[in-house]
């Protein structure tokens, strides 16, 4: 929720050609208005609806100013595949259930271009947890015979994909806890940045060995995939009853504890689930956080490397995986991984609104 991101993607060749990107702070109110449902504040119909409207008429502005910036016409875009606004993820719960908003009708009437949206409900549908949906975009443009990979997104919440040399293997891929969440929500209470620059406030603590603990005893962590999560579970909320129990510990040392949580739950889920690994990926804005991949590399054991190295940025990691998952609905093509997601089936994901 921090911006509205876009992104211009040819699709014609081998790899993805990222043409132009770019990236516009929410408004204030509609940005705070997010933010209070996605914690549980209560609304009513007519005003979540409407909340749905002023989204999809963001993202329409939003892709108009790209589209103007560079010189390209709707004519010109084949389609748009818009993931939309999160506002809850349960799939563990009796009734399944994700919610995504922007309309996307108004997306496709202010923009003359075919919208599809609504990517995770059917996979959720059929059995799955809805998420994550980029592996298989990974496995087009990352796999490798010769080495094992990981393809780790370190967005709010971390995922990681698991890229087996192996083509008779399956790919896999899960959530394995929180990324820069936790760490983005307690610099702006405690610093007033909306995130930690390369990890600096982070790296001038040292890590509290007793919170790291028993933050790390979450059940979440031991769960065996498919699993997915989501900022709603691993909350300030969901941080602050476990702070309770330690004191006054210096905001910087929680810093560095929140860093450490990412760090170790994440190769803790790939020393488990994806042992042979031999070079882990990165992508997302956590790619950007040094002392994070640096502590990570050390952790693990293992080469770190960014996604940028095999020509795919890795900022528009996942908005280019859903121009491309757009792409795969218009053809009739399967968007989900059935091993990843744990859905009975492959499903052609997305709802399609024409333009016109």
């Amino acid at each position: 929720m921090d911006a509205v991101d876009t992104a211009l993607v040819d699709l014609g060749g081998t790899k993805p050609d990222l043409i132009a990107t770019a990236s516009s702070p929410w408004p204030e109110a509609l940005g705070n208005a997010l933010h209070s449902l996605a914690s549980g504040q209560s609304i009513n119909a007519t005003d979540f609806a409407l909340l749905d409207t002023r989204v999809g008429a963001c993202f329409a502005e939003a892709i108009n100013g790209m589209l103007s910036a560079s010189a390209v016409t709707p004519a010109q875009v084949g389609a748009i595949g818009c993931h939309g606004q999160t506002v809850a993820h349960s799939p563990d719960t009796k009734t399944p259930t994700t919610l995504q908003l922007g309309d996307a009708n108004i997306i496709a009437e202010r923009t003359g271009i075919t919208t599809i949206n609504d990517f995770r409900r059917r996979d959720m549908a059929a059995g799955g947890q809805g998420a994550p949906l980029a592996p298989a975009f990974h496995e087009a443009f990352l796999r490798d015979s010769d080495e094992d990979r990981i393809v780790l997104n370190l967005g709010g919440i971390a995922n990681i994909t698991v890229l087996p040399a192996d083509p008779a293997q399956p790919i896999r891929g899960f959530d394995t806890g929180p990324a820069n969440c936790l760490m983005d929500g307690w610099i702006q209470r405690h610093l007033g940045a909306t995130f930690d620059k390369q990890g600096a406030w982070a790296a001038s603590a040292q890590a509290d060995a007793g919170l790291l603990a028993r933050l790390l005893e979450e059940p979440f962590f031991s769960l065996r995939p498919p699993k997915s999560t989501g900022t709603q579970h691993f909350s300030a909320h969901w941080l602050e009853k476990v702070l309770v129990h330690f004191g006054d510990l210096p905001p910087a040392g929680v810093q560095a504890t929140l860093l450490a949580l990412t760090v170790h739950s994440a190769a803790e889920a790939i020393r488990r689930h994806a042992p042979q690994t031999r070079r882990i990926l990165v992508c997302g804005g956590g790619a950007r956080n040094t002392a994070l991949t640096h502590s990570l590399s050390e952790v693990s054991g293992l080469l770190v490397e960014s996604t940028a190295e095999y020509g795919i940025d890795p900022d528009w990691m996942e908005a280019m995986a859903f121009a491309w998952l757009a792409q795969r609905t218009l053809a009739g093509k399967a968007g989900n991984l059935p091993s990843v997601t744990g859905a009975s089936g492959p499903r052609i994901l997305g709802a399609i609104h024409p333009a016109g």
